[in-house]
């Protein structure tokens, strides 16, 4: 008699899935497929022309095979140079899966595992606390319950510090949660499971997405490297709302976070991607990846909350969300950078059908909803709502100007009748914790500035806004989101300690006064 095996909460998982997949059987056809192109290009085109989107680009797949590409609108306002499925775009948080897809492949290898601990592919990595440290594994840094905060490391990334001194840092951000017990959508956890799995394979991150990804589906346009990305002439300019219209104001390099937010890619090289994705990792007919190295992607880890749309609990995997809709499985993830990105997949495994939707501005719900309204096409014959008005209300309610300036109430106005501040000598001076380094605060001419970052890298002109208390703009795209920067006077008469708001959310908001 053979021994019962355990079930496990992932081999659960899969018996879900398998089920949910099998109970919907595939319903969809090419010519199913092909009849909701035409209807997609129009609602493409209809968003352009309203001003929604600069461009956008559009890749779709069915089975084995890609069965539309197309561009629409322009890579810069102002220029007429137009969006075609070769136009690279940067991916933002997209990238998730892909590098999900790259350490897929190193475990296809044999090179790592999914369960292998950060401690033993990168022994100088820690957390918080000793027990996590030891045995958080790539796993629970691709599902985002490790416990980190999900601000950490995204802040000193804005001001400055590179990828290797802000995983170093990570250690002194103390839990969100307590270990694999919660949720907390984490950039620097995946760049940190990502580059440990790539070291324990022998590889830069870098060099592990060209040799087991890039170069094999022959992407030629992608790359993990944001210097790349400003070589592409064929290229999407970054866009958000100045006075109402869009306006390509800001750039973005996100190669402190690679895995997590830094790929470029066009339409034509993702459907490539898109394509090993919905075949379980079969590309032109090899099995590049395994399935159980890939399909491990794919299977619900953790519950991230409820989903947007049907309020249903909605889970993510490792790299990929994961939902279940009126058309069955559903395997997703949003890229959003708020300098002016905005990006799409959408896979229905159970219908061998996937969608990938890239846009060069933010705020804009147009990706999620075109993905939304192709599967109803395809399958229903006919959107079953206003898909632009209903995720475009979405971001607006989270991102649209009304909301910014919602969040940033505090300090918006300052009081009537503010208290003075002390005489500027009083706060000048340098702070310091080890999570935020220096913080440097000097008299320019009447004006106190705050310097961050190595080298005071960035540099924060501050407002007064009533007796200690100090306003600064920590994101120039977002000028009404004001920060605070509160001082406290000591028994000397002088500024003893600087309460920075925007580093709170990784617990690191106190610098003390460094001795003189």
């Amino acid at each position: 008699m053979k021994p019962i095996q355990p079930i496990t909460a992932a081999t659960f998982a899969v018996g879900i899935i398998a089920s949910a997949v099998s109970a919907s059987a595939q319903t969809a056809t090419r010519e199913m497929v092909e009849a909701a192109i035409p209807k997609i290009e129009a609602m493409a085109q209809e968003v352009i022309d309203k001003g929604l989107s600069p461009g956008l680009a559009i890749g779709i797949v069915f089975g084995d095979k890609v069965v539309y590409l197309g561009g629409f609108g322009v890579r810069e306002v102002g220029e007429s140079a137009e969006v075609d499925p070769d136009t690279v775009f940067q991916l933002a948080s997209f990238s998730k899966p892909i590098a999900a897809t790259i350490v897929a492949a190193l475990v296809s290898d044999g090179a790592i595992s999914w369960d292998s601990k950060i401690a033993d592919l990168d022994p100088m990595f820690r957390l918080y606390e000793p027990y996590p440290s030891a045995q958080v594994t790539v796993r629970d840094m691709f599902a985002h319950r490790s416990g980190l905060p999900g601000s950490a490391g995204n802040e000193l990334e804005a001001i400055g510090f590179d990828r290797t001194e802000i995983l170093h840092r990570l250690r002194l951000a103390p839990p969100a949660s307590s270990f694999r017990s919660a949720y907390s959508y984490s950039n620097f956890g995946i760049t940190a499971g990502a580059v440990a799995a790539a070291a324990g394979a022998g590889f830069v991150w870098e060099e592990a997405a060209d040799e087991k990804l890039y170069e094999p589906l022959g992407m030629t346009a992608t790359s993990s490297r944001h210097s790349d990305f400003l070589t592409r002439p064929n290229r999407a300019a970054l866009h958000i709302k100045v006075d109402g219209a869009w306006t390509a104001a800001v750039t973005r390099d996100p190669d402190a976070q690679s895995p997590a937010g830094g790929v470029s890619s066009s339409a034509r090289d993702l459907v490539k991607w898109l394509s090993l994705e919905v075949n379980n990792g079969r590309f032109d007919g090899r099995q590049l990846i395994s399935e159980a190295a890939i399909g491990a992607t794919h299977i619900p880890v953790i519950m991230r909350g409820p989903n947007p749309i049907t309020g249903e609990p909605a889970f993510y995997g490792l790299g990929w969300n994961v939902d279940y809709g009126p058309h069955g499985v559903v395997w997703s993830h949003a890229g959003a950078f708020s300098v002016g990105a905005r990006t799409q997949v959408s896979i229905l495994p159970g219908e061998n059908l996937g969608i990938i939707v890239l846009a060069n501005a933010f705020p804009s719900g147009v990706p999620e909803a075109m993905a939304d309204a192709f599967f109803d096409l395809v399958l229903d014959g006919a959107p079953s709502q206003d898909w632009v008005a209903t995720w475009n209300g979405i971001y607006d309610s989270l991102f649209g100007p009304s909301a910014i300036a919602a969040m940033g109430a505090a300090f918006a106005t300052p009081p009537s009748d503010p208290a003075p501040a002390l005489p500027l000598s009083v706060y000048a001076g340098a702070y310091s914790n080890g999570y935020v380094g220096d913080a440097v605060v000097a008299d320019q001419g009447g004006t106190l500035v705050l310097s961050l970052g190595p080298d005071g890298a960035k540099q924060y002109p501050l407002t007064h806004f009533d007796r200690d208390t100090f306003v600064y703009v920590f994101s120039p795209e977002l000028p009404a989101l004001r920060s605070s920067a509160v001082f406290s006077i000591g028994p000397d008469g002088k500024a003893g300690e600087l309460t920075l708001d925007d580093f709170a959310g990784s617990g690191a908001s106190l610098l003390p006064r460094k001795a003189e």
